[in-house]
């Protein structure tokens, strides 16, 4: 699958949605926002980042065989069971040094990336301890998820990895999952027989201390218990981080254990500064939070190698090199291993979007994400480093990556470039506009209080009419209370100012239709429902008189002034366009149905159409497996999961009913 034409596709389509639903009439201000939009205002420039590649160690086997390991740990521990390419697991570095740490149950924490099998870090250690001290002597270790999909996932894991393969699948090990999702019986079959390791979350945990049945039969089985281990650490910050770390300190003396081992794992919980500092901060925190203490060695970050060839370590000539097989005409990637780990250009990716040296060491670490296009952007640095025309460079950067992709290491099996593409999808905020005449006022998407250079003129947002896309300030009105001038500034789309002195509306600026100024004039402009016949002549409704539009003369930054720019104000909520004459009826209150912002496309409507063009285009894909055409989203907390999986349900539904 070529995924950066699944991004070009997902662009397409929330650039149709966005563009169905907001109407500019004004052709500068649509000039302008056309081309923000173009230069990638709603949809930065995709940033790249490669997978690195982990220093490999040696195998279960070999840890076996010193001692270091239980030697039913080699039966466990391995890959691809029950199938034709079972074999071997072979360690990455940083779960060698955290097994052989575990060895003299010290605490310890592991600071390594996503996909760095962090798991296995802490489950090999407890399971070799399960099986020197028996099973089924009480609950050995709690492992501790922020989430339960977490917890969900590893349970999995441990199915494949502990009973697959033995009779029965039941392996010498046991476990289980103690959360909110397990039915009564369940939960009732783990207090009647605890397991050897327990998978929870930490609210769970909490009312496994306070619960008196929980208390005296699952905790209670877990006196002298080994292993603590929380997983993610740095999800737990502010009052809730204080909050689990004083559940831990309750559960250590609940368990009464001598020997408690815990364990930490993470992504990233300290940036900034050299390996070694980071270290010891690391363990500085570690400490307070589990109240035990986390000595600087045992913090064990990841260990990477590179995937390709390091031309300028061997001191060649590596620009010339790059720029002949950057210029060779018609010029494709080797198809094999050894030939793409020697390319230069393979090389020069890995270096700018994989690895990099510390400063002053040899240790590798993780490249920041950078994108491909833009003025900063590699195919720019590789433009400025060939002198070839940047389109090209862009170009060869994705089919590199492409190549590399597809390309496997053969003794991991892994792809030599495994690459994440982070697309930021913006819903953008609104258009702002100087107080002045529409061909000459200043017209920005950033927000600022006022014109760059300018302080004596103020920006405001501006709404567009849904109908025939005619521009309005958005803005509430006050008064100063010593001179009761009025002041017009900045409202926030959609706010009322319920509670308030202020009165929200909206300016209408136009030089080519200007809102009358005649009685007669003004009753040609209103709509029907606004007017009644008193004694055979036309009059505005008494009930209607309140909302005329109203002409004021203000300064550039918004004050009423006798020697300022002539404006009409109109209170909201708005009643009709002066512009193309529609009108609303007074029980519409909301003004988001009658006036657009650039951001007025709802959230959950805007995931849900990103959604569905993800699994449109993955449908298509005729190179993955079925199962593998889906999507996995991730929210913040289970309401908004709720939400949007009623809208992704709801919305089909309804366009399959207007078929």
């Amino acid at each position: 699958m070529d995924v950066f034409d699944l991004r070009n596709s997902l662009v397409k389509d929330y650039e149709a949605y966005t563009s169905s639903f907001i109407n500019i009439r004004n052709p500068k201000i649509k000039e302008y926002v056309d081309e923000q939009i173009a230069q990638g205002l709603l949809w930065p420039d995709p940033l790249i980042q490669l997978n690195p590649s982990f220093k490999p160690a040696n195998n279960i086997s070999t840890l076996a065989a010193e001692g270091i390991l239980h030697p039913e740990c080699k039966k466990i521990f391995r890959t691809r069971k029950n199938t034709s390419e079972e074999k071997e697991l072979r360690l990455h570095q940083h779960q060698e040094e955290a097994i052989r740490i575990a060895k003299t149950e010290q605490n310890y924490i592991l600071t390594t990336g996503t996909g760095s099998g962090k798991s296995l870090a802490y489950i090999v250690p407890i399971v070799d301890r399960v099986l020197r001290r028996g099973s089924g002597k009480g609950i050995q270790a709690i492992i501790v998820y922020p989430m339960n999909a977490l917890a969900n996932s590893q349970l999995g894991e441990l199915e494949k990895f502990i009973n697959l393969g033995y009779p029965n699948n039941k392996g010498p090990v046991t476990f289980a999952r103690f959360t909110g999702q397990e039915s009564d019986e369940q939960k009732n079959a783990i207090r009647q027989n605890p397991p050897d390791i327990l998978l929870t979350n930490y609210v769970m945990l909490e009312l496994l201390l306070t619960r008196p049945e929980d208390r005296q039969s699952i905790i209670r089985q877990a006196q002298g218990l080994q292993f603590l281990v929380l997983d993610e650490l740095h999800t737990y910050r502010g009052r809730q981080g204080a909050d689990v770390a004083m559940l831990i300190r309750r559960l250590r003396e609940a368990v009464n254990s001598e020997n408690l081992q815990c364990v930490g794992t993470s992504a990233t919980l300290a940036s900034g500064g050299s390996f070694e500092s980071e270290r010891k901060t690391v363990a500085e925190v570690a400490s307070i939070f589990f109240g035990a203490e986390f000595k600087p060695n045992n913090i064990i970050g990841e260990t990477l190698e590179r995937a390709t060839k390091d031309y300028i370590v061997q001191g060649q000539d590596f620009t010339s090199l790059l720029t002949e097989a950057i210029r060779t005409p018609s010029r494709e990637f080797p198809d094999d291993y050894l030939g793409f780990k020697d390319d230069p250009v393979a090389s020069w990716i890995e270096s700018t979007f994989g690895v990099y040296p510390e400063s002053g060491t040899d240790r590798l670490k993780r490249a920041q994400p950078i994108s491909i296009t833009g003025e900063k952007g590699a195919a720019q640095r590789l433009a400025d480093l060939t002198n070839t025309p940047p389109a090209e460079c862009e170009m060869v950067i994705k089919d590199a990556l492409m190549k590399g992709y597809q390309i496997k290491n053969p003794d991991t099996d892994f792809p030599v470039f495994a690459f994440r593409l982070h697309q930021f999808i913006s819903p953008g905020d609104t258009i702002y506009a100087s107080l002045e005449a529409p061909d000459t006022r200043h017209i920005t998407v950033n927000y600022q209080q006022y014109v760059p250079g300018d302080r004596g003129k103020t920006l405001l947002p501006l709404v567009f009419c849904r109908e025939c896309g005619q521009e309005y300030y958005n803005v509430r009105v006050s008064e100063d209370d010593e001179t009761g001038v009025r002041n017009f500034e900045l409202r926030d789309y959609g706010d009322l100012l319920r509670g308030t002195d202020a009165q929200p509306g909206y300016i209408y600026i136009s030089e080519t239709k200007p809102w009358p100024k005649t009685d007669d004039e003004i009753l040609e402009n209103l709509p029907d429902d606004w007017i009644e016949f008193h004694r055979g002549e036309a009059q505005v409704k008494r009930s209607w008189r309140k909302n005329l539009p109203e002409h004021v003369t203000i300064d550039a930054n918004g004050w009423e002034s006798t020697s300022g720019k002539e404006v009409v104000f109109i209170k909201a909520p708005f009643r009709f366009c002066i512009s193309c004459g529609i009108a609303y009826g007074s029980r519409q209150q909301s003004d988001f149905g009658k006036l657009a912002v650039l951001s007025a496309g709802g959230r959950s409507t805007s995931t849900t159409i990103l959604g569905l063009s993800t699994i449109r285009h993955l449908q298509q894909e005729d190179y993955l497996e079925q199962k593998a055409r889906k999507l996995l989203s991730f929210t913040d907390n289970r309401q908004d999961a709720a939400l949007q999986a009623g809208h992704f349900n709801c919305l089909p539904s309804k366009v399959i009913g207007q078929i």
